[in-house]
């Protein structure tokens, strides 16, 4: 039968309230056994091994993700290629989470024994506590739905839901134990956009160039402007007889004063430019870089080392190429 617009909404929110419930019920399962699985966990010297058959590996297979990259070693173990030799991946050290809402699927059953002569642990997640699952297993989590979303009842829909909120629970409490930090995350990210935002360094960045326009601050405008073109740099910096940082000096700053003076080129550096700059250090984070470029509206940055001397630029669309926004 061909549902029309208003029941097709409808089943829709149907099945986000069913899922909904299924995740607040789980609240029961956040229990002592839930911290003394975090305990368990943390202290383990071997990886954490998920385990399921067909929707439920599936969710094995993204629970096994989330706990990789939130500093949880973990991979994920098919039942049915385990009976044909993938068990010699599981150690005695390690933690076998098994996902199964039956808590009877064949594939899963058929290597506990195995698991238990190997001297793993086994979690269990499933939904019947009288299961076979349940009964082998060192601990176990409730998983149990009232209904599924799907009206046959059939589709795995609100048992899996409540299985991955679960689990996401159980890695993210891991996570906060382990004070896991936003740089921990991105050394396991390193080729995403959170991993350069993190891991990227001004130095990486100003080595792009490799040009450092420098101009002591009594030489004329005209070999400033000659230094910022043969170092195709958009701006120089301007240092005293010692070789510190005194000022900066931008094409926007020489293209202004133009209108000030007919002998701008000849006048000093230390005239036309501007004192006191901001400047970056080559340890710090390029998006830190970015930043202050973006609230002082420059696209050059200095780049000092500890005595104050300038050591390169860092320009806002080498930072932009290299992925840091």
């Amino acid at each position: 039968m061909e549902l029309d617009a208003d029941q097709i909404k409808s089943q829709a929110k149907r099945v986000l309230d069913i899922e909904k419930e299924a995740i607040e019920n789980l609240s029961d399962s956040i229990n002592g056994t839930f911290v003394e699985l975090v305990e368990v966990i943390l202290n383990c010297s071997g990886r954490v091994v998920m385990t399921g058959m067909g929707k439920s590996g599936l969710i094995a297979k993204k629970l096994a993700a989330t706990f990789s990259s939130t500093g949880t070693p973990s991979f994920f173990l098919h039942p049915g290629e385990a009976v044909h030799g993938d068990l010699g991946m599981v150690t005695a050290k390690d933690i076998v989470i098994a996902l199964s809402n039956s808590g009877e699927t064949t594939e899963v059953i058929q290597i506990l024994p195995v698991i238990k002569r190997i001297g793993a642990r086994i979690i269990a997640l499933t939904g019947n506590i009288d299961s076979t699952l349940a009964e082998n297993a060192d601990y176990f989590l409730d998983t149990s739905v009232e209904q599924e979303a799907c009206p046959l009842d059939l589709a795995p829909t609100a048992s899996t839901t409540a299985t991955l909120a679960l689990g996401d629970a159980l890695a993210i409490a891991l996570l906060e134990s382990r004070g896991f930090e936003p740089e921990d995350f991105a050394l396991y990210h390193p080729g995403g956009s959170l991993g350069k935002r993190l891991l990227l360094k001004v130095e990486d960045v100003m080595h792009v160039r490799e040009r450092n326009p420098i101009v002591t601050q009594d030489q004329p405008l005209k070999k400033t402007l000659f230094t910022m073109t043969s170092t195709q740099m958009g701006a120089a910096n301007i240092v005293n007889e010692a070789g510190k940082l005194v000022g900066v000096i931008t094409d926007g700053d020489v293209r202004r004063k133009l209108e000030e003076s007919p002998d701008l080129l000849q006048l000093p550096a230390k005239q036309v430019m501007t004192a006191d700059p901001v400047t970056i250090t080559a340890d710090k984070l390029a998006v830190e870089a970015v930043k202050i470029m973006q609230d002082k509206e420059i696209n050059d940055l200095p780049v000092i080392n500890d005595e104050q001397e300038p050591i390169g630029m860092v320009n806002f669309q080498d930072l932009l190429k290299a992925g840091v926004f």
